[in-house]
Parts: C-alpha cells; sequence; structure tokens
C-alpha cells in the first residue's frame, strides 16, 4: 500500500506541471502518444508545427485522439497549430495521432504537444483575482487540490489493483481447472492403452 501511496504522490507531482513532448511525424505514417488517465480528470492540450526545419515548405498535419474505447474525442485536418480539451469519461489509455496530410511532407516534421491533467489545467492567476486570494492561502488551496487529487489517484490504484486480483484469480482457477482436465485425460488415456494392449496380447494368445 505504500508503493501504491508513493506512486500516486509521484503522479500528482507530475500533474501539477505541463507535460511538453516532441513528436517527430514520419514523412509517412502515423506517429502516436498514449496516457493513461482516470475517469472525470479535465484534459488540454496544445499542439503546433516547428518550422525551423522547414524554412521553405509550410506542410499541414492531421490530428485524431481517441479515447480507450477508441470513440473520437478530437479530428483536425490541414492544421500547423490547434488544441484539443475533453472531460475524460472513462479510465484508460488515451491516444493521440498525429499525420502528415499535405502534399509538402519534406522528411517529416516536429511537432510539439503541450499535455495538462488535472490540477494542472487549472488557471491559478484567474482563480487567485477571482476569489481574491494570494500568498500562503493560494498556496494553501493549491495544496488542498493536490491533496483531493492524491486521494482520487489511491482510490484509482486500489479499484485497478482488485481488478487486476480479480483477474489473477480467474486466470488460476482456469489453470487450475485445465490441469486437472489434462491429468484426467492422460488418465483415461492410460487406461484406453493398457486396455488395448491386453486386448491385443489376448487376441495374439500371448497372455
Amino acid at each position: 500500500m505504500a508503493v501504491a501511496q508513493a506512486f500516486a504522490v509521484a503522479l500528482v507531482v507530475a500533474s501539477l506541471h505541463a507535460e511538453a513532448v516532441w513528436l517527430d511525424v514520419p514523412q509517412s505514417g502515423t506517429k502516436c502518444m498514449s496516457k493513461e488517465i482516470q475517469s472525470n480528470v479535465v484534459v488540454l492540450a496544445d499542439y503546433s508545427i516547428m518550422f525551423e526545419s522547414h524554412p521553405y515548405s509550410h506542410p499541414t498535419i492531421a490530428v485524431k485522439v481517441t479515447s480507450p474505447y477508441e470513440n473520437t474525442l478530437h479530428h483536425s485536418e490541414n492544421a500547423t497549430v490547434g488544441q484539443f480539451a475533453f472531460t475524460t469519461a472513462e479510465a484508460g489509455n488515451y491516444l493521440a495521432c498525429f499525420w502528415i496530410d499535405s502534399a509538402e511532407k519534406g522528411s517529416g516534421v516536429s511537432v510539439n504537444l503541450d499535455w495538462k491533467i488535472g490540477i494542472a489545467t487549472k488557471d491559478w492567476d484567474a482563480i487567485a483575482k477571482k476569489e481574491k486570494i494570494e500568498g500562503v492561502e493560494l498556496e494553501l488551496w493549491k495544496l488542498e487540490v493536490a491533496v483531493q487529487a492524491i486521494h482520487q489517484n489511491l482510490i484509482y490504484l486500489k479499484e485497478r489493483e482488485a481488478e487486476m486480483r480479480t483477474v489473477s484469480e480467474a486466470t488460476n482457477a482456469r489453470v487450475v481447472w485445465f490441469s486437472t482436465l489434462a491429468l484426467w485425460v492422460c488418465i483415461a488415456v492410460s487406461v484406453l492403452q493398457v486396455w488395448h494392449l491386453q486386448g491385443f496380447f489376448r487376441k495374439k494368445k500371448l497372455i
């Protein structure tokens, strides 16, 4: 349980900051990035083509974001910059895929993808102005939200642990059943072989 708590804390600390990644989209084919996110979490992401490596061409990309059940959450074509935002309906891996959809492909493009998940999507400056709080009070509010996120992550990890345990127990039961069946099949085959050999020897008058 301590490991799960430490993992949850690490997840929350990571979620306090936006995660910016660079994706090298090939000339042909698709480049994807996945994130495992629990349900009822706000996701906000910005993406843009880095044109420093394409001073004389202006390729565009297509973007498709899907849920764990392959529902399309965002789809855009002929884009150089864009944004997608949604609240997760189910837990699992959310997939964002990019590919070049213009005639000017060059040698591929680099895409900057800036992910913000959970409390990282909150505009704390706007909240501070609206609620008229600052300094220590604002930091305490941030900590309160972080603690709530940790609690939700612990619940999520506990549910996942229960699911894995159920799957493991079901798998073990199937293995035991299959092993028992295999044993009885071997016994039956052995009995049939002995019966067949006895009949063969009697027929040959060897016994």
